[in-house]
């Protein structure tokens, strides 16, 4: 059994998106994913993405905020290494990440409480299922926004060749601190992964 994904005392498969066992979840975020963010969510203030990885969102997100705070618990050339989010007490007006596939429920609570206005977190749409974030997580402080996305995300490990499509379907979960209570679920409008690839 792999410990890698132990979630709230349960043991979750990988679906499709494989860990490097041996080391970190790195799946670069492709930037299309991101220009669909930043074209459907308006920003005030500055962004922390806190698994940053190589940079991938960062660079993107640059021209959505007056700053953009990087960070990574691993090194990988870009932003600063050595940070784990689960532990900081930063905060900042904004999260915007990708968080690693196994500690999505972490990154949902501690976000939650370190944004000042908005997280927003990539995660796989079947994340609104489950008895236990129904009772939890959805019940206490539920998005107020789900982007579903029209294409599919292929995540790839970095430096894989790339080849195939995905077979998963993701959304971006945004919690807005300014927003009336209640979720709406929109639809991203198919074409970015044309434009930006």
């Amino acid at each position: 059994m792999d410990m890698t994904y132990n979630l709230n005392g349960g043991f979750k498969p990988t679906l499709k998106r494989f860990a490097d066992l041996s080391g970190p979840d790195f799946f670069p975020t492709p930037a299309w994913a991101t220009y669909a963010l930043a074209d459907n969510e308006h920003f005030v203030g500055d962004i922390w993405e806190c698994a940053c990885g190589n940079g991938s969102m960062s660079k993107v997100l640059e021209g959505a905020a007056r700053s953009i705070v990087s960070s990574d618990l691993y090194d990988r050339g870009y932003g600063e290494a050595g940070v784990d989010f689960l532990e900081a007490d930063w905060c900042a007006d904004n999260i915007v990440t990708n968080p690693p596939y196994n500690a999505a429920e972490g990154f949902v609570r501690k976000g939650t409480r370190l944004a000042r206005r908005k997280l927003a977190l990539l995660l796989r749409l079947a994340f609104l299922e489950g008895a236990n974030r129904a009772n939890t997580i959805f019940a206490e402080t539920p998005p107020s926004r789900v982007w579903v996305f029209s294409e599919r995300i292929t995540f790839y490990p970095a430096g894989a060749v790339r080849q195939g499509s995905g077979t998963t379907a993701y959304a971006w979960f945004v919690w807005d601190k300014d927003a009336p209570s209640g979720t709406e679920l929109k639809w991203l409008k198919p074409g970015y992964k044309a434009m930006h690839s």
